[in-house]
C-alpha cells in the first residue's frame, strides 16, 4: 500500500494539472479561482494600467480635437448698453445728446485654407501618439498578466509540494509506528526507532516551512491582484500539463513574432512615426497661412428715427430780385416732415451687414519661437526612433535569454524526472531490504531522503518549464491561458 501511495504522490503534479479543467465548474462554485479570474481582476485593480488607460483616453481626446481643428471657428455676439450724454448714435454715426439705448448683434467665421498642411500634420501626430498610448496601456496589462501567472503558479508549486510534503510524513509516521511496536517486543535496537522518529521531525519541518512557501506565494498573488489576502485563497489547477516534448520554435521564429506581436514595440514605433509628423508640423509653421474670414451682423439704436412727408407750400425766403428798380420776393418749395421711431424689427432687418476676406499672414520674426519648435522637434524625432531600435535590441537580447532559459529548464526537468523515477524505485527496494530488516535505518533514510528532494526539485523544475513556455507564449502574442 505504502509502495503505490509513493508512486502516486512522483506524479500527482501531473495528475493535478490534467484534472483541472473537468473540475472548472466544480471549483468556481466552490469559491475556486481561475487563472482568468486573477489575470482579469489584476488588470482591474492595478494602478499602473488604470494610468495607462486614462492616458489612451487623454490622448484620444487630444486626437479628436485635433481633427477638429480643421472646422471653421464661429463665433456669435450680443451686445445691450445704455448711453447717458454726448455720445455717438450708433445709428446715424453722429453726435448726440441724449440717453441712447443700443445693442449689437454679429456673426464672425474663420478658416484657414492652407498653412503648409500644418494641421495634416498634427493630426496624424495625435492619431499616432493615441494609438502609441493604446500599445501602452495593453503592453501594462500584458506585464500584470505575466506577473500573475507567475505567482499563480508559485501558488501551484506550493500547493502541490505541500501535499506531497504532508504525504511524506504519513509514510514516515507509517514506519514509526512499526518500529515502535517492534520496538516494544525488544525485536530492534532503540536507535532505529530514534532515527526514525527524528526523520519524522524533519518531515514535519518540511511541512512548516512548504507551509510557510504557500501563505507567501498567496500573499504575493494577493497583492498582484490588489485585494486583501485571504489564508482560503484556491486555485484551480491548469488544464495543459507539461509534455515531454521540447517547446516548438528556434528563437528567430519567436523573435519575429514578437516584433509583430508585442505592444511595446508598436508602441515605440507609433511614438516614433508620431514625432515625424511632429517635426513636420512644426516646420509648416514657418510657412504663410491663408485663410478665409466672414462676418454678418446687424444693430438697434433707440433715437433712431424716419422722417414721414406730410405737406409741401412755396414760402417767401430772404431773397429777392431786383425787376426795374423793384424787390420782389423769391418764394421756395418747403417740405413739412413728420418724425416716427423706428422699430426694433425695422432695425434688425435694415442694418443688416454682411463681410467677407481672404487674408495671407506671412511669417517674418517671431522671436525665433517657430524655429526653435521646429529644432525641439527634430530633437523629439531622434530621440524616438534611438528608443525604437533600443526596444527591438533589448527585446532580441530577452527573447534569446527566453529561450536559453527554456532549454535549460526543459533539460532539468527531464532530468529530475528521470532521477526521480530512479529514486523511486531505489526507495522501493531500501524500504522492503529495511522492513526485513536487511538495511539500516541510516540506508532507509538516506534513501527517503533523496527521493522526497527529488520530488520537490522535479515538481520546481516541472513549474519553471511551464512558466519559460508562458513567456515564450507571451513574446509571440499566444493565449496564455
Amino acid at each position: 500500500m505504502k509502495k503505490r501511495l509513493l508512486t502516486g504522490i512522483t506524479w500527482l503534479g501531473c495528475l493535478l494539472l490534467s484534472m483541472g479543467s473537468r473540475a472548472q465548474n466544480t471549483d468556481r462554485d466552490n469559491g475556486m479561482l481561475t487563472l482568468k479570474q486573477c489575470i482579469e481582476m489584476a488588470i482591474q485593480n492595478n494602478l499602473q494600467v488604470r494610468q495607462a488607460e486614462y492616458q489612451a483616453q487623454t490622448d484620444k481626446v487630444n486626437y479628436r480635437q485635433a481633427r477638429a481643428s480643421q472646422l471653421p471657428f464661429i463665433s456669435g455676439a450680443v451686445n445691450h448698453g445704455i448711453n447717458q450724454g454726448r455720445s455717438i448714435d450708433p445709428f446715424t454715426n453722429t453726435y448726440a445728446n441724449q440717453q441712447i439705448n443700443f445693442a449689437n448683434y454679429n456673426i464672425n467665421t474663420s478658416v484657414t485654407l492652407w498653412n503648409g498642411s500644418a494641421i495634416q500634420h498634427t493630426i496624424r501626430q495625435n492619431e499616432l501618439a493615441a494609438k502609441a498610448s493604446e500599445m501602452d496601456w495593453q503592453q501594462a496589462k500584458d506585464n500584470i498578466t505575466i506577473n500573475v501567472i507567475l505567482a499563480y503558479l508559485q501558488v501551484l508549486s506550493a500547493q502541490e509540494q505541500l501535499s506531497i510534503a504532508r504525504n511524506q510524513v504519513e509514510v514516515t509516521k507509517v514506519q514509526v509506528a512499526r518500529l515502535e511496536t517492534l520496538n516494544a517486543s525488544g525485536a530492534i535496537a532503540p536507535a532505529v526507532l530514534y532515527d526514525l522518529k527524528g526523520q519524522l521531525a524533519s518531515d514535519q519541518l518540511g511541512v512548516i516551512n512548504v507551509k510557510n512557501q504557500l501563505e507567501t506565494a498567496r500573499i504575493n498573488l494577493s497583492q498582484m491582484m490588489n485585494i486583501p489576502y485571504q489564508a482560503s485563497l484556491q486555485l484551480e489547477a491548469l488544464s495543459s500539463p507539461v509534455t515531454a516534448i521540447l517547446y516548438d520554435g528556434t528563437a528567430d521564429n519567436i523573435y519575429q513574432a514578437a516584433t509583430q506581436q508585442l505592444a511595446i514595440v508598436k508602441a515605440a514605433e507609433y511614438r516614433k512615426q508620431s514625432a515625424q509628423k511632429r517635426y513636420l508640423s512644426a516646420k509648416a509653421q514657418l510657412l504663410p497661412t491663408l485663410s478665409f474670414n466672414g462676418g454678418f451682423g446687424t444693430n438697434y439704436s433707440s433715437v433712431a428715427t424716419r422722417q414721414e412727408l406730410i405737406s409741401t407750400a412755396d414760402m417767401p425766403t430772404n431773397q429777392y430780385v431786383d425787376l426795374s428798380g423793384s424787390k420782389l420776393p423769391v418764394f421756395a418749395p418747403q417740405s413739412n416732415y413728420q418724425s416716427h421711431k423706428i422699430t426694433y424689427g425695422d432695425q434688425w432687418t435694415n442694418n443688416l451687414n454682411s463681410s467677407l476676406s481672404i487674408g495671407l499672414q506671412i511669417p517674418i520674426l517671431n522671436g525665433l519661437r517657430a524655429r526653435s519648435n521646429m529644432n525641439q522637434a527634430k530633437i523629439a524625432e531622434k530621440r524616438t526612433s534611438f528608443e525604437a531600435q533600443t526596444v527591438k535590441t533589448q527585446l532580441r537580447q530577452a527573447v534569446d535569454q527566453a529561450y536559453i532559459n527554456m532549454n535549460t529548464a526543459f533539460e532539468r526537468y527531464q532530468t529530475l524526472a528521470r532521477q526521480l523515477e530512479d529514486f523511486t524505485i531505489s526507495f522501493k527496494a531500501a524500504e522492503v531490504r529495511f522492513n526485513a530488516g536487511v538495511n539500516t535505518s541510516v540506508e532507509y533514510m538516506i534513501a527517503k531522503n533523496n527521493v522526497d528532494r527529488s520530488n520537490a526539485n522535479f515538481i520546481a523544475a516541472k513549474y519553471d518549464y511551464l512558466l519559460r513556455v508562458k513567456v515564450l507564449d507571451f513574446y509571440q502574442g499566444k493565449p496564455l491561458w
